[in-house]
């Protein structure tokens, strides 16, 4: 590995001023994984720190060589003593850096675009940011065409954000209305419903999740065109909402045929 453009104090100084301006609006990318997604996915990062640049870089290497050299172009070292100032807690790879989020517009015209050939996945009310975060990682894997959230909890929190990886720059987010949800075969899962077992799932379906206390909002089962379950051995209640995503998302791309990464198989 080549280091290149060796940072000095100034630098450093320079990118704490900058991270301390943006900090409020930006998105938190925290440890190595999360902004090496975040940049194989495009996002616009104007500040990235770490407390350890030739290490860093050297994983970049290992790891994810494919985003070397931005890494390269974009990393400054600070002090972990720094870091600690900026950040909730340093991850261990003692990497974090701030990314711009996608405009709200731009998400919503994502979500509508027609016609559609990967299932946008809806989350009713979800409380548990972590488990939001997970089903954005999974969505991003399967290559859905986004995540939809309705109720209160925002998809971007950093805690959702941390859970997803840095995936969230790989897959439409954002928060809805039941009544303003994309277009498509509404899909809700319900432990009451009909085994999806016996159906194949369009690519342009919708597929709704409800909340992880409370199950499908009354709303949104009014719009439901089906409501299906997944097999479940009795006198076990429920599967965690990530679990169920996945479960979901596996069923409709091996009875589609596309792989995660769109090609068909």
């Amino acid at each position: 590995m080549k280091v290149t453009g060796a940072h000095d104090d100034g630098d450093g100084d320079r990118a704490v001023r900058a991270w301390r301006g943006l900090a409020d609006g930006a998105v938190l990318l925290d440890g190595f994984h999360a902004l090496k997604h975040a940049l194989r996915f495009h996002a616009r990062v104007p500040v990235a720190l770490t407390d350890d640049r030739a290490a860093t870089l050297a994983l970049a290497d290992e790891l994810a060589p494919d985003v070397t050299a931005a890494l390269d172009a974009l990393l400054v070292e600070v002090p972990v003593a720094i870091l600690r100032g900026l950040v909730p807690r340093v991850h261990p790879t003692g990497v974090a850096a701030l990314a711009e989020r996608p405009s709200r517009t731009a998400q919503l015209e994502a979500l509508a675009r027609l016609p559609r050939t990967t299932p946008v996945v809806v989350l009713d009310n979800p409380r548990n940011l972590g488990n939001t975060g997970a089903v954005i990682r999974l969505a991003a894997g399967f290559g859905a065409t986004g995540v939809v959230t309705t109720g209160t909890l925002d998809p971007w929190h950093p805690t959702v954000v941390r859970g997803g990886a840095g995936l969230h720059y790989a897959t439409a987010v954002e928060r809805m209305d039941v009544d303003a949800l994309p277009q498509g075969p509404l899909f809700a899962l319900d432990a009451e419903g009909e085994d999806i077992r016996g159906l194949k799932l369009p690519d342009d379906a919708v597929l709704a999740f409800g909340s992880e206390r409370t199950g499908l909002s009354a709303p949104l089962r009014a719009r439901a065109d089906h409501v299906l379950s997944l097999p479940m051995r009795s006198q076990v209640s429920s599967y965690n909402l990530a679990t169920s995503v996945a479960m979901t998302l596996f069923h409709w791309s091996t009875a589609s045929g596309t792989a995660a990464d769109g090609r068909t198989v």
